[in-house]
């Protein structure tokens, strides 16, 4: 009998479970475009058109393979607009009562797939490096999970940059070397941009038609949507920009909003790319001269490292990590996430970059945008909306660990040690926002204030008692304590004005 096999929009890879159970002389791959998916959050438009430009084109790659493929178009009259109501109007069509799925990357989708009146069998998601029993497993008597030791492991699983059980160079993590300034480069290499085919401009004109009025300019609109361009941007990454990639990795610059960063993860994360062949390549330009161990290093522990930590936290804590909020922050998301005028230069290169290209990288996400919603007390649940809205590589299971978790330690510190708290002096080391910013980053109270340095403090005042113990933090407990008291009292009290101006929506 005729099965279905679920191709979802970020299983774009032969090689999936589902794939490779199935077959093509019998089953009927069934791949959809459907409203929900596009709406469940205000998903920037270029994320929408890469995802449907992505599946079109991969479903011509699975038909020149010889696979019958059942291929909804968002405009197709009869859609349903589920993914559950797709399945069951092909399995009525194709008379099937079996579905070979791969499992879903979010527990949303997971639920409703489980919800489907069909047999669904659910194979793993191997792409993944480390399986989720194999997470569980390491997780097993541990008090604390810390990526650094989880990174040793799979670093020992994969061999990747390992002279027998050692790592090259005598040290597993050189991140120490790649918290470097950037300077402006009129030299610097500029990522590869694709020109939409007419698969992709006729994608372009349908998601401007249903989704324009999303946050997000939908053009111009130069990702990858097929493997072989996914292939020719890991290539260019490697030969162009790897070399100086751990240097800058930590660096921000107003007019170059991707300095030597790679740009890969969407294609990683919609499976045009596989994890290993990428990491394998940067492996093999250390291993040929071509770029520094650091910058390797770096590139791999993302995604050996981090990458499949975070996903192994969301699988193993379930469909409620997201509602998380061990800070209790309340506040509403300010206007200026959506573009609205700020004169903080800072957010507002963050914000603008993010509006044009659907992409800001972990710095600015971390350092700026989640930095400022984590010491003006933002609900964590708006801001993990907001991001996975409005990045091209944003899909809740990556996305929520390092927004609940990491950026706004909303999970109380399942994922990391201590809250990502800085003042201005951070965003100023790291970038060249705040030369030309209203506000004066040495300034700490007063007129012209940054408003990082007032609400730090107001921060840490407010979580003094969770945080005064934990001996990452101490000392700037112990600092604020020696502070002149007129001082402190004016900090606070500037802090407070500005949240009051942040809650009135006036410009800040």
């Amino acid at each position: 009998m005729t099965r279905l096999v679920l191709v979802l929009g970020d299983q774009l890879s032969l090689g999936l479970s589902a794939l490779r159970a199935a077959d093509p002389a019998r089953d009927v791959v069934v791949m959809a475009e459907v409203e929900a998916e596009g709406r469940y959050v205000p998903h920037h438009p270029q994320k929408i058109a890469l995802i449907l430009s992505a599946m079109r084109h991969f479903a011509q790659e699975l038909r020149a393979a010889g696979w019958q493929v059942a291929y909804t178009r968002l405009d197709d009259p009869e859609n349903s607009h589920s993914i559950g109501g797709e399945l069951v109007r092909r399995a009525a069509e194709f008379g099937a009562r079996e579905v070979l799925a791969t499992r879903a990357g979010e527990w949303r989708l997971i639920t409703a797939l489980e919800e489907v009146p069909l047999t669904l069998r659910v194979l793993p998601d191997d792409r993944f490096l480390c399986s989720e029993p194999e997470f569980a497993a390491w997780v097993e008597g541990r008090k604390q999970l810390r990526m650094e030791w989880f990174y040793r492991e799979m670093r020992r699983k994969t061999g990747l940059l390992m002279e027998g059980d050692q790592p090259v160079g005598g040290q597993w993590n050189f991140d120490h070397d790649n918290r470097k300034a950037a300077k402006a480069d009129l030299f610097r290499p500029r990522p590869p941009r694709f020109a939409p085919d007419a698969v992709t401009q006729e994608v372009l004109a349908l998601v401007a038609a249903r989704f324009g009025a999303h946050f997000g300019r939908l053009e111009p609109f130069g990702w990858a949507v097929t493997r072989g361009q996914a292939l020719d941007a890991l290539a260019w990454f490697i030969a162009q920009a790897l070399p100086r990639f751990g240097d800058e990795q930590d660096a921000m610059l107003a007019a170059d909003p991707t300095l030597s960063h790679s740009l890969l993860s969407p294609y990683l994360n919609i499976g045009l790319l596989a994890p290993m062949e990428v990491c394998e390549a940067a492996a093999e330009a250390y291993a040929a001269g071509k770029a520094p161990l650091n910058a390797v290093e770096g590139f791999i522990r993302q995604i050996i490292g981090w990458r499949e930590f975070v996903r192994g936290i969301y699988m193993r804590h379930g469909p409620g990590y997201a509602d998380q909020n061990a800070l209790e922050a309340g506040r509403a998301l300010p206007a200026l996430y959506w573009g609205a005028k700020t004169d903080m230069a800072c957010l507002s290169h963050a914000v603008g970059q993010t509006r044009d290209l659907a992409y800001a990288h972990h710095i600015q996400r971390l350092m700026v945008t989640g930095n400022f919603a984590l010491l003006a007390g933002i609900s964590p649940q708006a801001l993990h909306e907001w991001y996975l809205s409005v990045y091209v590589d944003a899909f809740e299971w990556v996305e929520a660990p390092n927004t609940i978790g990491m950026s706004q330690f909303a999970d109380g510190g399942v994922l990391g040690s201590k809250p990502y708290a800085a003042s201005g002096a951070y965003i100023d080391r790291q970038s060249d926002y705040c030369g030309g910013c209203r506000y004066k980053v040495a300034q700490k109270t007063g007129e012209g204030a940054c408003p990082f340095n007032l609400l730090y403090w107001d921060f840490l005042l407010r979580h003094r008692a969770r945080f005064a113990g934990n001996p990452r933090m101490a000392q700037m407990y112990r600092t604020w304590d020696k502070m002149d008291g007129s001082r402190k009292a004016a900090t606070l009290a500037e802090a407070e004005a500005f949240l009051a101006r942040l809650d009135a929506g006036k410009t800040v």
